[in-house]
């Protein structure tokens, strides 16, 4: 039987966890590949953000909203909705692979949430 996300080191578990396959999709690995220089500073960013989202604890310091339009601009504004599709499926999938319970499911909907508005504030904000 699994256990829900109870702690900072279940946050971690889930978000290296994701990030690894992430890393390796062929889709929109090369966002993340091509992005991200300090992979264990950002799996710990990426871990107060969430620990943040799913405990309420006040960690995370940053603007994930410039910070993917910044990458979209990079990346010519190729990130399509169907990127965050993607992205969003393997969340859910690592997260049943690992929990279950209450806050796994927050988890899925604050990402699905997040994935909704990311990709529409990124496609307005696109020069026409």
């Amino acid at each position: 039987m699994k256990k829900d996300l109870q702690n900072r080191e279940d946050v971690f578990l889930l978000v290296s966890t994701f990030y690894n396959k992430v890393r390796a999709n062929e889709n929109i690995g090369h966002f993340f590949n091509d992005t991200i220089e300090d992979w264990p500073a950002h799996l710990e960013k990426l871990t107060d953000f969430w620990e943040t989202n799913l405990f309420l604890v006040s960690k995370f310091r940053g603007n994930p909203m410039r910070a993917h339009k910044q990458v979209d601009e990079e990346f010519n504004n190729n990130i399509e909705q169907a990127h965050f599709g993607e992205w969003l499926n393997m969340w859910y999938q690592t997260i049943d692979e690992l929990f279950e319970g209450e806050r796994a499911i927050l988890a899925k909907n604050r990402a699905r949430n997040m994935a909704h508005n990311l990709f529409m504030n990124i496609y307005m904000s696109r020069k026409k």
